[in-house]
């Protein structure tokens, strides 16, 4: 279109002159100078013109890439591969050596008004998914959040439950070692997500507060009552016995956070076995940055009621980890860990669990990181106890 358009005013340029060809050279030459700077003006305002057309056409292309709502779409996520390389300490027992990618997960949200918005995660676990497959494919939040005001808001639908320090915030970059800590997952039990609906807002100096009323567990006499195997993941989940879920943190102090968790559930089994009863969770946890060093130290114990859980020592189920790390200036940190948990700690029995774990992070960028770390474990008689290295990469958009 450039090139049609300066032909066109060449060709009209030469109309002047040869209607003056008796003219004097000096004057064809004047004339000849002013037509050739008006022309200059001319393609200038011309090329000016194409660039808006093309920015223009950027612009629509992306609020169709977008379902035509262009930055009110929100898209993000996070995954990670895993190696790991152990040994198993109990005689008899089976080593095991594999690489998995562990999750792929999708962020998808919206923003309906600068008040009403709406998130989402969808989780492919272990590759592959479906009849015979290692996977599996979930929906672990969607749901969407009202402002009430500046301090408060609420929301509906299936979101993570406020407790520990893994539950929300488990982005590969955001946390040390290649695996969760066993803790959050045996006890908390982390992930875990429920349907529902919750207020949270914020209030007095660095003080915040959730409060929830969601699905349940749904634990067994058969899983020996795990919290979480109880985990019901919103599908279909019988709901005869909600849960209610309260938690008050505090971070006044920059790099200080504090908090505590408490749920009840009328019934852990949904009903469904009446030799079981009440569910009570209590969880407190501190996150400590100051300067290079950090600190994370997390408690959690469960009180369940009925004879059941009581017979076989499920009635307490607790455990606890401290875990300094060192972030240097360059991009590494280092790490150690100690984690202790019992889902059977209601009888004298030997039940407890113990690991150690230390390693490093590398991030080349602050959203992705690679990791390594090696773990030795201390479990009950007969269980197995697996000693060895594992290695991870992960990241986050």
């Amino acid at each position: 279109m450039k090139h049609f358009g300066l032909a066109g005013l060449l060709a009209i340029s030469l109309l002047p002159v040869t209607a003056t060809a008796e003219k004097s050279s000096g004057e064809l030459e004047q004339e000849l100078d002013s037509l050739k700077s008006e022309n200059k003006r001319i393609m200038e305002r011309l090329d000016a013109t194409m660039d808006e057309v093309e920015k223009l056409s950027d612009s629509k292309a992306d609020e169709t890439a977008s379902g035509g709502h262009g930055s009110k779409v929100k898209i993000g996520g996070y995954g990670e591969l895993h190696y790991n390389n152990w040994q198993n300490k109990t005689p008899g027992g089976e080593d095991k050596k594999e690489i998995d990618f562990h999750r792929f997960v999708l962020f998808f949200g919206y923003e309906f008004t600068d008040s009403i918005r709406f998130f989402s995660e969808i989780e492919l676990e272990h590759a592959l998914s479906g009849d015979g497959k290692n996977g599996e494919v979930e929906v672990e939040q969607a749901y969407v959040e009202f402002d009430v005001n500046q301090q408060t808001s609420a929301l509906g639908g299936l979101f993570l439950v406020p407790v520990g320090i893994l539950n929300e915030t488990h982005e590969p970059p955001t946390f040390y070692g290649v695996e969760r800590n066993p803790v959050e997952k045996n006890i908390i039990p982390t992930t875990w997500w429920e349907c529902g609906g919750a207020v949270k807002g914020r209030f007095g100096n660095g003080f915040s507060y959730d409060v929830t009323a969601t699905s349940g567990l749904l634990a067994s006499a058969g899983d020996n009552y795990k919290v979480r195997k109880g985990r019901q993941k919103c599908s279909e989940a019988k709901a005869d016995d909600p849960a209610y879920t309260a938690r008050v943190k505090w971070t006044a102090i920059p790099g200080l956070e504090w908090a505590a968790t408490i749920q009840h559930q009328t019934d852990i089994t949904q009903s469904t076995d009446p030799t079981a009863g009440s569910a009570n969770l209590l969880e407190t946890h501190v996150a400590w940055q100051y300067s290079a060093f950090h600190l994370r130290a997390l408690y959690a114990t469960w009180d369940l009621d009925g004879n059941g859980p009581a017979a076989i020592g499920a009635d307490e189920q607790s455990g606890w980890y401290v875990e300094p790390a060192w972030r240097f200036h360059l991009p590494i940190g280092v790490f150690g860990r100690y984690s202790v948990w019992d889902n059977q700690a209601g009888n004298n029995t030997d039940s407890e669990y113990t690991q150690w774990n230390v390693g490093l992070n590398y991030w080349p960028h602050p959203d992705v990181v690679i990791k390594a770390d090696y773990q030795d474990q201390s479990v009950p008689t007969g269980k197995d106890e697996f000693d060895g290295v594992n290695v991870g990469i992960g990241y986050q958009f």
